[in-house]
């Protein structure tokens, strides 16, 4: 027998890790365009919508108070559902929302429309820590690793770059709605991205957990390791109130206060 970890480090890294790792890089590009739109954006509403400064400041808030609230709700249905299927409903929601952005007849609609992106953005990171993690099982994949914040400075400068060109001749809505489309592009991609094995097993879905690992052996050219797929030791899933349990809470608050 073996288990999901053991499969990954005989499969080895090959053409299926670099495709995921392209793949949810790519979502950190779409990632950073969105969070970052705001700083780029503002100055514009302020003078169209005559804004104060707490009202210009209040944008930035509600994206991240979306992002705050969402990515709990998010998770728990990821759990409960699959991270594949949270993931492409991340990227539809932030899509739309962003789209809708764009549109946004009055100030009051702006921010509103703002804080449903940021929930949206806050799926993304559900299913690709996931695949970190699957790509961080093979020991040669390292390097790649810490080239995944190239992503995200790429995504920043890339907003950077095109509102420069934008803002000044086609305006802001414009600039929003090309925002969106790095997003609305890694939808249709989508389908390259299997499932975790690593959930389907946990969840007793040992055959789906098999064909995930099959196909990205094939990918990667390699035999599949002999014997039989085995589940691992049913364990007590994690619960909010573990984080401020007396174990943990130092670095709960840690990281909570960096963060």
């Amino acid at each position: 027998t073996f288990t999901v970890e053991e499969a990954v480090e005989t499969i080895g890294f090959g053409r299926f890790h670099i495709m995921l790792f392209l793949i949810m890089g790519s979502t950190g590009v779409a990632e950073a365009m969105e969070i970052m739109l705001i700083a780029v954006v503002s100055p514009l509403i302020r003078c169209e919508w005559q804004l104060q400064d707490w009202q210009v400041a209040l944008v930035t808030t509600m994206v991240f108070f979306g992002y705050m609230v969402f990515s709990i709700v998010l998770g728990l249905l990821a759990d409960r559902y699959g991270r594949w299927k949270i993931l492409l409903l991340s990227f539809l929601w932030a899509a739309y929302f962003s789209l809708l952005t764009s549109f946004a007849p009055s100030y009051i609609w702006f921010v509103f429309l703002r804080a449903m992106v940021g929930g949206g953005v806050s799926g993304h990171a559900q299913g690709r820590e996931e695949n970190k993690q699957i790509i961080a099982m093979s020991s040669c994949s390292k390097p790649f690793l810490s080239l995944g914040k190239v992503f995200w400075l790429a995504g920043s400068l890339l907003i950077i770059g095109l509102a420069s060109v934008v803002n000044p001749t086609i305006g802001w809505r414009w600039l929003i709605r090309i925002a969106s489309i790095p997003g609305i592009l890694l939808i249709l991609v989508f389908k390259f991205i299997p499932e975790s094995a690593r959930y389907n097993v946990s969840t007793g879905n040992t055959a789906a957990a098999l064909a995930t690992l099959q196909r990205i052996a094939r990918m990667n050219g390699v035999a599949m390791p002999e014997g039989q797929l085995r589940e691992p030791a049913k364990q007590r899933r994690g619960r909010f109130k573990d984080l401020i349990h007396p174990k943990y809470l130092r670095t709960t608050l840690q990281i909570w206060i960096i963060w």
